[in-house]
């Protein structure tokens, strides 16, 4: 990936210094400074040796009489896949395996409570070729599948919940394929899952001839260590699908995504809506996406008119943490693994809620009947033409 820009932090912090970089930090990302946490020498040593980036950041919440803090360490992993997509698919798995293991094992001596990869994390994003072979291959059972099974030993062994998103293979409906966040406790069991809600039909996103919108809801996990929820990619472009997870109690929502930065991409999206959700739903949210190119070994094409390509297009990473305030940290780069921390106290949702009272104030009363309206076959949008009044008066 040499040529690429390695992140938008790194533009900054190259071209502005002192009062100005202060100035910019308190507009753009909330704060004037970063809250760094420090890192063991040990993590930071590891990640050197294996890599990948590693940055922590805190997120404090101001003391309160009647509440202790609620302080949770939560982590996202972004990573490239590790070897050739021609190669088999078991081998490309394990090679996946293999790699995000170091960086796990690092926010395990970190002491991370909550982790998430990228959106199917443990393959490459194959969907643009439209083929089925063999990337059908890599579905699995969300319970008993090898990724599960390789997880639950993580998560037992580091007392960590971890959310892993996978292609799913429903052995239980007739073989079909779901895009599935599989949520796996501290305790190593299965808590549950969430299904894809909105699936893309744009460009190279050709998902929908492998799995179709997913049928869970808008599910929130009631962890060890907090409430949470995870809105799966394409979703981020939907502020109800936002909304639900927050009127069904989570105090964090993931969302893991595979999106790119080509003319058709979603780079100058990325770093705006995540963030509104946080501030419109008064939740932390943590926005995850994958790295590097991926090149198949077949042709497809875009049906843009455009020659056939064999690769998508850059994902670009830049995964970052927002607070219930809107403040949000540094992102990781463009174009390297990485694992980002972030150390929250969840009472600072509250704190926020009682502050802005948006849900106070949101009406869901009166956008029920509208949408409801909305639904129906004869429905008449509400516009008012200038003519309108002089029809009245009559």
């Amino acid at each position: 990936m040499d040529g690429e820009t390695k992140s938008l932090e790194s533009i900054i912090d190259n071209n502005l210094s002192s009062h100005d970089l202060e100035e910019f930090n308190r507009i753009y990302y909330g704060r004037k400074n970063h809250h760094e946490v420090p890192l063991k020498d040990t993590s930071i040593a590891a990640a050197k040796e294996s890599d990948f980036e590693i940055a922590a950041y805190a997120f404090p919440a101001k003391k309160e009489h009647t509440r202790p803090p609620r302080i949770v360490k939560v982590g996202v992993i972004q990573h490239s896949i590790a070897i050739p997509t021609d190669r088999p698919v078991n081998e490309q798995k394990n090679a996946i395996f293999a790699k995000v293991k170091k960086i796990i094992d690092v926010a395990g001596q970190e002491g991370v409570n909550i982790i998430c990869f990228q959106e199917l994390w443990n393959m490459p994003f194959a969907f643009c070729t439209r083929e089925k072979q063999p990337w059908c291959e890599f579905a699995e059972s969300a319970e008993e599948g090898p990724t599960t099974r390789f997880l639950r030993e993580l998560a037992i062994k580091y007392s960590m919940v971890i959310v892993s998103s996978i292609l799913e293979r429903d052995e239980k409906h007739a073989d079909i394929l779901w895009n599935t966040a599989v949520v796996i406790s501290d305790s190593g069991n299965v808590i549950g899952k969430q299904r894809k809600n909105h699936i893309p039909r744009v460009g190279d996103f050709n998902e929908s001839n492998y799995y179709m919108e997913g049928n869970t809801g808008h599910p929130v996990f009631a962890t060890r260590y907090g409430k949470i929820a995870v809105n799966i990619c394409f979703g981020r472009h939907h502020v109800l699908n936002w909304m639900m997870f927050g009127q069904n109690g989570a105090e964090i929502v993931f969302n893991p995504s595979a999106t790119i930065a080509a003319e058709a991409g979603s780079e100058y999206m990325w770093n705006i809506e995540a963030r509104n959700a946080a501030i419109t739903n008064c939740y932390y949210t943590a926005a995850i996406n994958r790295v590097g190119y991926e090149e198949f070994p077949n042709e497809f094409t875009s049906a843009d008119g455009k020659p056939a390509h064999k690769d998508i297009g850059l994902f670009y990473g830049s995964s970052y943490f927002t607070a219930p305030d809107g403040v949000r940290c540094p992102g990781l780069s463009r174009n390297k693994d990485g694992l980002l921390i972030s150390v929250m106290d969840l009472n600072l949702n509250r704190q926020i809620r009682d502050r802005r009272c948006y849900y106070m104030t949101q009406r869901l009363d009166m956008y029920v009947k509208s949408l409801s309206r909305v639904l129906e076959l004869d429905y008449k949008p509400q516009v008012v033409h200038e003519n309108d009044k002089c029809k009245e008066k009559e």
